[in-house]
C-alpha cells in the first residue's frame, strides 16, 4: 500500500507538472486507490495518463481488499476455522455406522486409531485437548475427531454411539474410563467396550461399570518383554506382519445367523489374501479345521488376512 501510494503520487505529480502540487497528487492517488473517484484533481488528457490512473485504481482495489481480508482473518481465523471444522466433522460422523469411538486420543488412543485405520475400520477420536486434535488433523486430513469430554452423554451421542460397533475407553485416568464404560453401555448396550486400566484393583470395577474387556498396559508390556526374550522369532514375525505394506492381521469373522450348516470344504475358502487358522466353538477351539468340519451359525472363524481378504471372507459367509 505504501509503495503503491508513493508510485501513484509521483506519477500524478509528473502528469500534472506545473498545475498540481504534491498534496493534489497524493489526494488523487488516495481517491483512485480506494475507487472513490470524487473527480480528477489532476487533469488526465492522454490515453497513457488515463491508463496509468486505471492501473493504480486496479492495483489499489486489490491491495485494499487484501489488506482488510487479512485483518479480518487475523482476528476471526481461529474461531471461524474451528467452527467450520466442527461442522465438517459432524457431517462425517452422521454418515458413519458400525464404527468405533476412541475416547481419549492421547498416545494410546492414537495407536488405537492407527490400527483401526490400517485395517479399514472407521472411527471417531474424542479428546479434551484441542491443540492435540488440531495438530493431528493437520497431519492427517482423514481423521474424524470431536473435541470434548467423553464422559458426557452428549459427546458420545454426537459421536454416533447409538450406531457404533464399539468404544475404546483409553484415557490415562481409571475413574474416567470407568465413567465412559458406564455411559457407553447405558446409551448403547450392544456396543462392545474395551477399557484401559492402570491399577489392578480397578479391573473388576471397570467390568461392573460395563467394560467387556479390560487391558492393563503394564501387564501386557511385561508379557511382551518376556516374548521378545524367549520367543524372539515369533515376536519378530508378528511385528513384521503388522509393518507389512499388505497390512496383514489376525482377524475374526462370525458365521451369520442365516448361514445354512455345511462342511467347511464346500465354501472353498482359499485365497492369497487370507488363511483360515482356527474356528471358535463356544469356549472351545478347533485349530486348522479339516474340510469335512461342519460350520454352524455362531461359530467364529479366525484367519490371517488383509483388509480386502477380510471383506472377501465376510462376503462368502453372507452368501451362505
Amino acid at each position: 500500500m505504501l509503495a503503491l501510494t508513493l508510485i501513484g503520487t509521483l506519477g500524478f505529480h509528473l502528469i500534472g507538472a506545473g498545475h498540481s502540487s504534491f498534496s493534489d497528487a497524493l489526494y488523487m492517488t488516495l481517491i483512485t486507490i480506494t475507487t472513490v473517484g470524487y473527480g480528477e484533481i489532476v487533469p488526465l488528457h492522454t490515453v497513457w495518463e488515463r491508463l496509468f490512473a486505471g492501473l493504480i485504481a486496479f492495483c489499489g482495489f486489490g491491495a485494499v481488499t487484501f489488506l482488510f481480508t487479512s485483518l479480518t482473518v487475523f482476528f476471526l481465523e481461529s474461531d471461524f476455522d474451528l467452527t467450520l471444522r466442527r461442522r465438517r466433522m459432524n457431517k462425517k460422523i452422521d454418515q458413519l455406522s458400525h464404527h468405533y469411538i476412541v475416547c481419549g486420543y492421547g498416545r494410546v488412543g492414537q495407536n488405537v486409531g492407527k490400527e483401526l485405520a490400517a485395517t479399514g475400520r472407521a472411527f471417531v477420536g474424542i479428546e479434551q485437548d484441542l491443540q492435540i486434535l488440531l495438530e493431528l488433523a493437520d497431519r492427517d486430513d482423514q481423521l474424524v475427531w470431536q473435541h470434548g469430554d467423553a464422559t458426557d452423554d452428549e459427546q458420545l451421542l454426537n459421536a454416533g454411539i447409538e450406531r457404533a460397533h464399539g468404544v475404546f475407553a483409553v484415557s490415562n485416568d481409571d475413574a474416567k474410563n470407568m465413567m465412559i464404560s458406564l455411559t457407553a453401555k447405558q446409551l448403547n448396550p450392544r456396543a462392545r467396550v474395551v477399557a484401559r486400566c492402570h491399577e489392578m484393583r480397578n479391573v473388576e470395577k471397570l467390568k461392573k461399570a460395563g467394560a467387556d474387556h479390560v487391558v492393563l498396559p503394564d501387564f501386557t508390556g511385561g508379557m511382551r518383554i518376556v516374548t521378545m526374550m524367549v520367543r524372539p522369532h515369533v515376536a519378530s514375525f508378528l511385528e513384521e506382519m503388522q509393518r507389512s505394506e499388505h497390512k496383514i492381521r489376525m482377524e475374526e469373522v462370525p458365521v451369520p445367523e442365516h448361514f445354512s450348516p455345511r462342511p467347511l470344504g464346500s465354501l472353498q475358502l482359499r485365497s492369497p489374501d487370507y488363511i483360515l487358522v482356527a474356528v471358535r466353538i463356544g469356549k472351545d477351539w478347533r485349530f486348522n479345521p479339516p474340510e469335512d468340519f461342519e460350520l454352524h451359525p455362531g461359530h467364529i472363524l479366525v484367519a490371517m488376512t488383509t483388509p480386502s481378504g477380510r471383506k472377501q471372507f465376510e462376503a462368502t459367509l453372507q452368501q451362505g
